[in-house]
């Protein structure tokens, strides 16, 4: 016992102790993230998860913090809690009208499961790796089923839903979860696809314009019959009243339309020769 406080007495070997005591703490205790679950491996095989992903856990309420696991046993391979991205690369789909349609999709997952992740995949990033191929075809058998105006209607919706459930399941086998797949862009090729998709878009809105053209002109003329029959109503009414005034009132109305006093004519004149015992003239001889 003596010995052994003289030992320790001695400032190397008390530093050298204390190392040994540090590095074994550091070894032994753990701070695990707020945004990481952990999967403990002992000798290479998964033993344990912790702060594994709980749906709708609580922000500050998960199990991060101080663990402590087996010194030079036991390891921790950290996994992200968060949602994750993964990029299909540009697929080519045939859809069935038979059009060539450049697609860019994105899938966004989240880590459920951390111990068949670790055991399936290894990594996050072989995890992805496996997602991203199963996204292509799942996308390929999906926008094979439907037409290239479907992805422009109410109806990409229920499609990015079929695609999403058809992924999840495979992706619970790697214990992952689907959240979320959307297509950024879907184009169709350059050159002759193109051009006679945007010929065909201009024919159907031309067609569509005749269309709305032709109604507009089946309008105005029930509109102008309507206008016509009321206005020989209304003269028939004012003739039954006045005869005499209703042929006088007409008289006024064409002597200022043909001698351009309703501006119809330019310098608002006109020169007519007439014989002063024409008809047309009888207004101005008065009435006996």
């Amino acid at each position: 016992m003596n010995s052994l406080a003289r030992l320790m007495r001695n400032p190397l070997v008390a530093g050298i102790v204390a190392i040994l005591v540090l590095v074994l703490a550091f070894s032994t205790l753990q701070v695990v993230p707020e945004t990481k679950q952990g999967v403990i491996v002992r000798f290479g095989d998964p033993v344990r998860t912790v702060n594994r992903y709980r749906a709708g856990e609580m922000f500050g309420r998960t199990g991060a913090g101080l663990i402590a696991i087996i010194p030079f046993a036991e390891h921790i391979v950290w996994i992200d809690k968060r949602v994750r991205d993964v990029d299909m690369e540009r697929q080519q789909v045939l859809s069935t009208d038979q059009l060539r349609l450049n697609i860019d999709a994105f899938a966004r997952y989240r880590i459920v499961d951390p111990l068949k992740m670790f055991t399936a995949a290894g990594t996050e990033e072989n995890l992805s790796d496996a997602l991203r191929p199963i996204l292509g075809s799942a996308l390929r058998n999906e926008l094979g089923k439907r037409q290239f105006a479907a992805l422009l209607s109410p109806e990409r919706g229920r499609v990015m839903d079929n695609i999403r459930i058809g992924l999840d399941r495979v992706a619970r086998q790697y214990g992952a979860q689907i959240v979320d797949v959307r297509i950024k862009k879907a184009d169709l090729p350059e050159g002759t696809p193109l051009d006679s998709a945007y010929e065909r878009m201009r024919t159907a809105r031309q067609q569509e314009a005749l269309t709305i053209r032709a109604q507009g002109l089946k309008q105005a003329q029930i509109i102008r019959a309507d206008a016509d029959a009321q206005a020989a109503g209304v003269y028939a009414a004012a003739y039954n009243q006045d005869a005499d005034f209703y042929d006088f009132y007409r008289a006024m109305q064409s002597y200022r339309h043909t001698f351009g006093a309703d501006g119809t004519t330019p310098g608002g004149s006109a020169n007519i020769i007439l014989s002063p015992s024409n008809d047309y003239l009888r207004e101005f001889r008065g009435r006996r």
